[in-house]
This record gives structure tokens, sequence and C-alpha cells, in this order.
């Protein structure tokens, strides 16, 4: 068991910025037990992922890693709707748009790594304590700035009828969220035919993005952000961080780099891949050219 000094710089660096993004989302929030439910809300994403690590890295698995992200999700939703007292509709939607979205994606990747037995990501990180520790407390990180502009919002004293920001917010989610349910269909239905084993998916939502599941995640995010923006003030403001978060950490980080990085590793040497690569954007979606 190890905690290098790297690991242990990004161990303290990832829960100051928790810490911060609580303290700017409690600012005029609703209390629980005298504690501001923002601030408790981001102790228990912290929590549950702490928790689930602990026996993922004795057996050094993986497989209830994302699993442990949608759970949070909903843990921290529920939490912060139960603790307010009587939630206001735009809270009621707000819970239930992160809920609908948590579930169906969580047990979409869970059910895809019990199929494939691991994930690449992780096969440098399990042998060592500290690393993987980073990589838990990262999700829980992941999980309150994802989520920061609708806890605020659920659990800010503001409140206000549901109006156009609303209405445009949640058609953005539909679209953003129906954009990536199709895309990561339409990848698993290309990947379970034996013909395409070792090959890459050019096709559907595939053929105008390399990564479409990726943009319509933004997309949706950026939904949240809408209804939530006409409930926040001051330092609440902070938490609309969300939506850039997750483009920063989809576009820079976890996402796309690790993504590309395998690709290359596999058909970097295939003309067809590069041509794919030079055809197709990366994230926004663009309409295939057609062949002269």
């Amino acid at each position: 068991m190890s905690f290098d000094t790297t690991s242990a710089i990004r161990f303290l660096v990832t829960v100051a910025a928790g810490a911060g993004v609580a303290l700017a989302g409690s600012q005029g929030g609703a209390l629980a037990f005298g504690v501001p439910v923002f601030g408790l809300c981001a102790a228990v994403s912290f929590a549950i992922n702490w928790g689930v690590f602990v026996p993922s890295f004795i057996k050094q698995t993986e497989h209830y890693y994302d699993l442990t992200g949608g759970l949070t999700y909903l843990s921290v939703v529920a939490c912060a709707l139960l603790l307010v007292g009587t939630p206001d509709p735009r809270g009621l939607l707000l819970a239930s748009l992160v809920a609908i979205w948590a579930i169906r994606l969580s047990s979409f990747l869970f059910l895809r790594i019990r199929r494939d037995g691991r994930d690449v990501r992780f096969d440098s990180m399990k042998p060592h304590f500290g690393r993987f520790l980073v990589a838990w407390t990262v999700q829980g990180l992941w999980v309150l700035l994802t989520a920061a502009c609708a806890l605020a919002a659920i659990t800010t004293a503001e409140t206000a009828p549901l109006g156009p920001f609303a209405v445009v917010g949640l058609l953005v989610w539909l679209l953003g969220f129906g954009i990536e349910v199709v895309a990561d269909r339409q990848k698993q239905h290309f990947r379970s035919d034996p013909e395409n084993r070792g090959r890459f998916i050019t096709t559907g939502l595939w053929a105008w993005s390399r990564h479409p599941n990726y943009f319509g995640e933004i997309v949706l995010w950026i939904g949240v952000a809408l209804i939530a923006i006409p409930v926040l003030s001051g330092w609440q403001y902070v938490t609309l961080v969300s939506p850039l978060f997750v483009t920063y950490l989809l576009t820079q980080v976890s996402g796309i780099p690790m993504l590309e990085a395998v690709g290359q590793k596999r058909w970097g040497d295939d003309p067809a891949y590069q041509r794919y690569l030079e055809s197709t954007p990366s994230l926004i979606p663009r309409p295939p050219a057609r062949p002269a």
C-alpha cells in the first residue's frame, strides 16, 4: 500500500476543490441540523466513493466504479430533497432529470463492464493505493461539480415559478439525453455483432462525431444549468461551472484523450481509421461529407 507525493497532492487538491464548491453552493441555502444542506450533499458524495473504494482496492476491481457514480448522484439529490423539507417544482424537476440520467448511464456502464470484463482506464491504477484512491475521490468531485447547479437550485432559499428558462432548459436536456442514449445504443449494437469484432464504428451518429455520446452529455448538463439559473444568486453562480467542468473532463482528461489514445494503439496503422479521424469532428456533430 503506497501513497506517493503526486497522488497525495491530487487527493488534497480534489478535496479542496470540493470544499470550495460546497462553500459557494451553500450561500443562501437551506440548513439541516445547523449545517448547509449543500455541504452535507458534498460530504455524502465523497463518503460514498471512499466507502466503496476500500473493498474495490482489496479485491482489485473497478467493476463497481460507474455504478457507484450513479448511486452517488441519486444519493445527493435524494439528500437534498429530503433535507430541504418541501421542495418546489423546480427542485423536483431538476432532481428527476439528474436521477433519470444517472440511472440510465450508470446501469449501462455497469452492464458494459460486466460484459467486457474490465475497464482499461484502471489497469495502471488498481495496484497503487494512492492512484486508485484519487480516481474514486475524483468521482466524488465529479458528481458534486456536475450536479452543483442542480443542488444549489434544489437547496436555495430563493424560489421562482417555472418559466422560459425551465422550458428551454428541459428541451435542451431532452436533446442531449436523446443524443447520448441513441449514440450508446448504436455503439452497443455495433459491438454486439461478431462481424464487427476488432473494428471501429463509423455509422449512425458516429459518422457525425467521433464522440456523440459525450456531446449529448455536455448538452444535457447545459439544460440543467438553464433550469437552475433563475433561483441562483451571489456565490451560487459558481455552481454554473457544472457544464464547463463536464466539458473539460470529457474533452481534456478522462474522456476523449484516453479513448483516442486507445484508438491510436488499436487502429493507428489503419488508413481507414486515419481517414475517419480526419473527416469526422471529435465532438460537435457535423453531417458526413457526401462521396464525390
